[in-house]
């Protein structure tokens, strides 16, 4: 019965879970930060309380 025979899968397996971990880490770390940031001019606006006549 060959699928009680765990060498052949087993490194196939080992082999693609290696690939995706030093691969996908990279690729998806380029997309994160492409620019860097540029602070806005931060308008402080006045809190204006309402006083309600009642």
């Amino acid at each position: 019965m060959p699928q009680l025979n765990p060498l052949p899968w087993f490194t196939i397996l080992i082999f693609s879970w290696a690939v995706l971990l030093t691969l996908t880490p990279t690729k998806v770390l380029d997309h994160i930060q492409p620019n860097e940031f540029t602070l806005l001019d931060i308008k402080k606006y006045q809190n204006l309380n309402w006083t309600w006549q009642w």
